[in-house]
């Protein structure tokens, strides 16, 4: 089972040692209810080799390369390993000659948003629903102290984990298997960012409110999420599924947001990017076994999802403390 020891060790004498109030025993608690298929998940990191990469690449993506190239047969155990987490959703990773094309092109969405973050240099990030992780290396890459992810979904964690391990361990990045509502107020994270999460929640001022509660006075919040054109009044309930989702409950106008964030007490909140989601970024591969955008939207106008509401497009909002 994953190891949380070294985490609070580095933690403990800094700005994030308040969080040992709780933590330790979240995570126990967490243990004896995790998904049945978490040991299996698990024992796919103990399984992976030890690797040492001679080159760490975080900046231009998430890269290991192998101080000598892997035999064929090396490399086919590794890909049967890796296949064993499942679908993988945010990437791409190259690792040791090994690219996991996942379901995202997560790069697409982290060159739109790099250009207009405050820099990460030094920096101590919070990564609200990370997933496996990918945003997080990058954040690394761009010189941040620490990143901090939190998600309570369990293969997302073993994926993540089993990255790490196959670039050389680096301690830099963690994925604590939490939601943030399950933490306390830190006020402790220079920048706080919600990539592809606000429309999930059934109360999403609530979901500000507590991403306005871990960032320290001044700090950056940076808000990723669906939106649909309109005014300041506009925002779509879907009364059902929405792209075949179940669980999304509310998408705003960028007007409507801009709106809700002033009304969380968020300052110089600014939209930055508005992209419609392209079927290069989000699409089938080999690394994923379920549906994917292209099954998502109306066969013959793309423009529409398969309900009948406007496609998906997402905007990139930045706010202060």
């Amino acid at each position: 089972m994953i190891d949380f020891r070294p985490f609070y060790q580095q933690i403990a004498t800094g700005k994030l040692a308040n969080w040992l109030e709780t933590l330790p025993l979240q995570l126990s608690q967490w243990q004896k209810n995790a998904h049945g298929e978490y040991a299996k998940w698990a024992k796919v990191i103990e399984f992976l080799p030890e690797l040492t990469a001679s080159q760490i690449n975080l900046q231009s993506a998430v890269a290991a390369i192998p101080s000598q190239p892997l035999s064929a047969g090396e490399q086919q155990r590794i890909i049967y390993h890796l296949k064993q987490l499942m679908p993988w959703r945010k990437g791409p990773y190259q690792l040791h000659g090994i690219d996991i094309d996942c379901e995202w092109r997560s790069d697409f969405k982290w060159n739109r948003v790099l250009p207009h973050l405050a820099p990460l240099q030094d920096r101590t990030i919070l990564d609200v629903g990370c997933g496996s992780g990918y945003h997080m290396w990058r954040m690394v890459g761009e010189g941040a102290n620490m990143v901090v992810g939190i998600d309570p979904t369990e293969l997302f964690l073993c994926q993540f984990e089993a990255v790490r391990k196959l670039l050389n361990n680096d301690r830099r990045a963690h994925l604590i298997p939490l939601g943030i509502e399950q933490m306390q107020p830190l006020a402790a994270f220079d920048s706080v960012f919600s990539m592809g999460v606000l429309y999930h929640r059934k109360s999403p001022l609530d979901h500000l409110s507590q991403l306005r509660e871990q960032l320290v006075n001044g700090g950056e919040l940076v808000l990723e999420t669906l939106v649909i054109d309109g005014d300041v009044n506009s925002v779509l309930v879907p009364p059902d599924r929405y792209a075949k989702m179940k669980n999304v409950y509310f998408i705003p106008s960028v007007a409507a947001l801009i709106n809700w964030l002033e009304k969380c007490g968020f300052k110089n909140v600014r939209c930055v990017d508005v992209e419609v989601t392209s079927l290069a970024e989000q699409r089938k591969t080999d690394w994923l076994q379920n549906e994917s955008l292209i099954d998502f939207l109306d066969p013959n106008d793309h423009r529409k999802t398969l309900e009948g509401h406007p496609a998906p497009k997402r905007a990139v909002l930045l706010a202060n403390k």
